[in-house]
C-alpha cells in the first residue's frame, strides 16, 4: 500500500508542532503549493483599489480565517504563505508590509503596524546540505503592540502586550509588555508610560 500524499492539514499540523520540514519533502512540496495561492491572491489584493470590505476578504482568503469588520490592511501587501497567520481586532497594518508567516504569526487586537514592517518566522538549517530545510519559530505581538516603520521582527520573538518597538528596529528577541524598544538589534530603552525605569536590555 503506498502512503497517502501530505495534505495542506497535515504541513499546518508540523509547523504548528515547530517541526523541520526537509528541504525537497512531501510537505515542502505541499508548502511550495500554498505560497502559490497566497501569490494569486496577494496579486488580486494589490493589483487595483479595492473597498476595505473587499481587502478583508481577500485577507481571509488568505489566511483561511475570519478577519474582523474593525480590521483595517493598506496594500501593498505580500506574504508567502498566508494559512498561519492570525489577526485579533481593530488591528492596523499600514503599507508595504511583508510577512514570511509558515512558523506562525499571531498579531493581538488592537496592534498598529507601521510601513514596510517584515515579520520572519523560518529559519534556515545552518549546516551546508541542509541549508534548503525550514526551521519554524512561531511570532507573538500581544494587545495594542505599535511596531514602527520598517520595523523587522525575527523568528521566535515574543512582543508583549502595549509594547512599542520604534522605526528601523531590528528586534531579535522577546519584548516585556508595556516597554519601548529601539535598534539593531533592538534593545528596551524605558516603559512606555515613563514612570519607571527600565534597565536596558
Amino acid at each position: 500500500m503506498t502512503e497517502s500524499a501530505p495534505t495542506l492539514d497535515d504541513l499546518l499540523a508540523a509547523l504548528d508542532a515547530g517541526e523541520t520540514i526537509p528541504g525537497g519533502s512531501p510537505l515542502h512540496a505541499v508548502m511550495h503549493a500554498t505560497s502559490q495561492e497566497a501569490l494569486r491572491v496577494t496579486g488580486e489584493l494589490n493589483g487595483r483599489y479595492h473597498e476595505p470590505a473587499r481587502v478583508r476578504e481577500l485577507l481571509s482568503a488568505l489566511t483561511g480565517a475570519p478577519i474582523d469588520d474593525s480590521v483595517t490592511l493598506f496594500p501593498p501587501f505580500t506574504t508567502d504563505f498566508g494559512r498561519s497567520t492570525r489577526i485579533g481586532r481593530r488591528v492596523f497594518i499600514n503599507a508595504g508590509c511583508r510577512f514570511q508567516d509558515q512558523g506562525g504569526i499571531t498579531i493581538g487586537d488592537d496592534c498598529l503596524i507601521g510601513h514596510d514592517v517584515i515579520i520572519a518566522t523560518l529559519q534556515h538549517g545552518m549546516a551546508p546540505d541542509r541549508r534548503a530545510d525550514l526551521v519554524p519559530a512561531p511570532v507573538v505581538l500581544g494587545r495594542n503592540v505599535w511596531l514602527g516603520a520598517r520595523v523587522t521582527v525575527l523568528p521566535g520573538v515574543t512582543i508583549g502586550d502595549d509594547a512599542v518597538i520604534g522605526a528601523g528596529s531590528i528586534v531579535t528577541r522577546d519584548v516585556p509588555a508595556g516597554t519601548v524598544a529601539i535598534g539593531s538589534p533592538a534593545r528596551v530603552i524605558r516603559a512606555v508610560d515613563g514612570s519607571d525605569r527600565v534597565e536596558p536590555r
